[in-house]
């Protein structure tokens, strides 16, 4: 929904977004927003504050009243730093100044439903044993001040003088760590999603596998000491009946493990995929095998469980959430072998549906 009295304004957006996908409901004062709020339950709000019935800054609290799910997106050319920050502590997730670029509007779009999905994972999750039914109360009470850090960070950044080293430092440290708590609060929520079998479909693991090293070179690109990484994918592997994101998820974080593992650039990840024709109906089996500096025998029966960690800034929850995808979701099964010194082997292995089994010659 776009609540803006400019048809010219409206006009560009709702273009915009109905090319890209979305399908936009327009309204040009308050009170016909809220009327056509009850009635068509929108998930994003693009909000302007100078509205000719309602100011914006009044009809926020009375959208997260009616829907607190509802993403609302502030898009002005009023703001001021100090009415950016009020905002996002009324439950605004972002904030946009007028003219707007389509691109960022994009971005601030996809943002907004990722964090209402969130929003609507922490409500799910009610119910669960006592640590686990912890987190989404921890999530939403972590969430709600970072996003009016982001906003106050993202105003002291605009009218600084970056060239100012010590300060710009200083911004780039209070960035990172609100990055590094976004990463950990939505871990939080991964790490107890109920499985949702909505969303599994038969998915191509090799093609999995492609991505996943795709987003990881990219990752290497940016650090001093890219790992070089070296596949053996098995092209006839029949397709897993999978989560697609989840699976995903988990082949990410054991390479970016096995990455974090290595520190010299001869150190090498090698990764391959083959078929087992074990019962019921087969059996994919993926390998991870890194260079790295190994896992102590004392903490191999540790790493699977959440917050053990041995890294300074790891939240110890990255490996947890790969056994509970792969073994919990997916009635895998994941292994570990190690020495210290002596790099690391992670075994991954994913039932086939009995339609998706091959028969071994």
């Amino acid at each position: 929904m776009v609540v803006d009295d400019s048809p010219e304004f409206t006009g560009t957006v709702e273009r915009f977004l109905e090319g890209k996908g979305y399908r936009v409901i327009v309204c040009r004062d308050g009170r016909s927003a809220l009327s056509r709020l009850i009635q068509e339950g929108p998930e994003i709000v693009l909000l302007d504050l100078d509205l000719p019935d309602i100011s914006g800054r009044e009809l926020l609290p009375q959208i997260k009243k009616i829907n607190p799910q509802i993403s609302v997106v502030v898009v002005t050319g009023l703001g001021t730093g100090e009415m950016t920050v009020e905002l996002m502590k009324g439950g605004a997730v972002d904030f946009l100044s007028k003219p707007v670029q389509l691109d960022s509007l994009l971005s601030a779009v996809k943002n907004a439903l990722k964090l209402r999905e969130a929003s609507i994972d922490e409500r799910r999750i009610e119910g669960l044993p006592t640590l686990e039914s912890f987190f989404p109360f921890l999530a939403h009470e972590i969430r709600n001040p970072l996003h009016a850090i982001g906003g106050a960070l993202a105003v002291i950044q605009r009218r600084s003088n970056l060239e100012d080293e010590p300060l710009a430092q200083s911004i780039r440290i209070i960035g990172e760590e609100v990055q590094h708590l976004n990463e950990f609060v939505q871990e939080c929520l991964d790490f107890v999603r109920p499985v949702d079998t909505n969303y599994f479909v038969d998915i191509n693991v090799n093609e999995v596998l492609s991505l996943v090293l795709n987003i990881t070179q990219h990752i290497n690109q940016e650090t001093t000491r890219p790992i070089l990484i070296t596949t053996d994918l098995d092209p006839q592997l029949p397709p897993v009946f999978a989560n697609y994101e989840e699976i995903k998820k988990a082949f990410l974080n054991i390479v970016k493990n096995s990455c974090e593992a290595m520190s010299d650039r001869g150190e090498k990840l090698k990764i391959c995929t083959r078929f087992l024709p074990k019962p019921p109906s087969g059996w994919i089996e993926i390998v991870f095998s890194d260079q790295g500096a190994g896992i102590k025998k004392a903490n191999l029966d540790k790493i699977f469980t959440p917050f053990f960690t041995t890294k300074v800034k790891g939240t110890g929850l990255g490996l947890a959430i790969c056994h509970r995808i792969i073994v919990e979701r997916h009635q895998g099964i994941i292994l570990v072998e190690s020495a210290e010194g002596q790099g690391t082997r992670f075994i991954v292995q994913l039932p086939l549906k009995e339609e998706n089994s091959v028969i071994s010659s």
